[in-house]
This record gives structure tokens, C-alpha cells and sequence, in this order.
């Protein structure tokens, strides 16, 4: 299956900075998954420390207009996610083991939002690219379902991938180039404390 990305100049604000780009990951060493999981500075975070992990890129996903950009995403009136698509070297990193990786670093539980964002663009989700990427997901919450520490219902989606719409720049590794801020906002927002009373532990802590 082929699946579309549109990329941002640096500047954003609805501009396109390229073609449509077109990948095939079915059988690449170099795959993609693309996940929802709240702020999307934060998932950045947790997934480009982990081994095989190539890059991950914020952006757009799932709403019903196009270009968006983050002023017209936060008003919550297009129906796009935050989420992040992340490359990998299937060699060194299973899609199994990202899957599962997931579900740790988010609070699945949320059906308005993750910790202090609410609303439709902090909502969780999995986008499977193809029919082997949804086998997998399917399976990750079936495992989850079936093992986790908590009561709650588990209420993340697994949806078809549609466009994916990079972000504008400044959102791109802001954990990095703003550590400070991106820092204090995490522990505000009390994203690991409420990972931590879910699951038992902060799973990105391994690669801090």
C-alpha cells in the first residue's frame, strides 16, 4: 500500500514545501509506523532514543481538511490528531516491539485526551499502513487487553492511515531544542507520573 505524506516548509502555515511523497513499506528494511499519543513533542521523545529507531516527525493525521497547521488543528475543529511517524530499521527494531513499546508511553484509558491536553487532537491512536500493520496492532491490544495492571477500558483506535501532514519546523525535536520549556511542560502536565501509576514504571526512562 502506498501512503502519502505531505510536507511543511519551515515556515508551516498551510504552505507545501514538496510533492507528495510516496513510500512503500511492506517489505523495506526501512518501515514507518505512525501513532497518536497525545503531545506530539513528547512522543518524539519516547521513540527516537529507542535502538533502530531512525527518526520520528510530528504532524497531522485523520481530519477532514487539508494543510492543516497547528493553529487550525488546536482549534479542534478538523479532526486531525497529533501524531508522529516514526522510521525504523526493522533489522534492529521489530514493528512488534514499537507496537507494544506504545502502550506504555501513553495513558489508553483517556477517551477526551492524554493527561493535561483534552480534546480531539490529544486523543490516542495506532494508523496501520497496511493489512500486515493492523495484524500487528490488532495483536498488540489483544496482549495489552489481556495483560494490563488496570480496570479502566482500554479506548485507543486503530484507524487506517491517511495523509500524514508534517508539522511546522519549530515543532520538529522541540524536546531538544527547547529543553527547558519542553521539561517543565512534561512534569506540569504529569504525563510519567500518570504513565507510571497505569503501567507500574515510565517505560522511555530506559533510554534517557
Amino acid at each position: 500500500m502506498k501512503i502519502k505524506k505531505v510536507l511543511r516548509s519551515s515556515l508551516g502555515f498551510g504552505l507545501l514545501c514538496s510533492a507528495s511523497l510516496f513510500v512503500n513499506t511492506a517489505h523495506a528494511e526501512t518501515q514507518s509506523i505512525i501513532v497518536a499519543g497525545g503531545c506530539f513533542w513528547c512522543v518524539e521523545s519516547d521513540f527516537e532514543k529507542v535502538p533502530g529507531v531512525l527518526s520520528a516527525e510530528s504532524g497531522y493525521i485523520g481530519g477532514y481538511t487539508k494543510s492543516p497547521t497547528y493553529s487550525s488543528v488546536s482549534s479542534k475543529n478538523t479532526g486531525h490528531y497529533e501524531a508522529v511517524e516514526i522510521l525504523f530499521d526493522d533489522n534492529q527494531v521489530s514493528l512488534t516491539e514499537l507496537s507494544d513499546y506504545f502502550w506504555k508511553t501513553i495513558d489508553p484509558t483517556d477517551p477526551i485526551g492524554q493527561f493535561c491536553d483534552k480534546g480531539s487532537p490529544y486523543k490516542t491512536a495506532m494508523f496501520y499502513q497496511d493489512d500486515q500493520q493492523k495484524a500487528v496492532f490488532e495483536a498488540s491490544l489483544a496482549q495489552v487487553e489481556a495483560t494490563k495492571p488496570f480496570d479502566a477500558e482500554v479506548v485507543t483506535k486503530l484507524l487506517p492511515a491517511s495523509t500524514f501532514y508534517s508539522a511546522e519546523e519549530y515543532h520538529q525535536d522541540y524536546y531538544k531544542k527547547n529543553p527547558i520549556r519542553y521539561n517543565l511542560y512534561r512534569s506540569s502536565c504529569g504525563r510519567d507520573s500518570k504513565i507510571k501509576n497505569l503501567w507500574g514504571a515510565v517505560a522511555s526512562k530506559a533510554y534517557h
